[in-house]
């Protein structure tokens, strides 16, 4: 259980930006794969620097 309460931030958040991609691509289709793709590339960035 402890375990899962450690990995909890990185899993929301991945929630998060999956429930914001899909509430842009309702929107416009086009919209939510930018959205998507945008936030892939903030991730990626983010672990490059070794922020996490």
């Amino acid at each position: 259980m402890k375990e899962l309460f450690a990995h909890l931030p990185d899993i929301l958040m991945l929630a998060g930006a999956a429930a914001i991609s899909f509430g842009a691509g309702m929107v416009s289709m086009p919209a939510g794969w930018i959205v998507g793709g945008a936030f892939a590339l903030a991730g990626g960035v983010i672990l490059a620097r070794g922020d996490k």
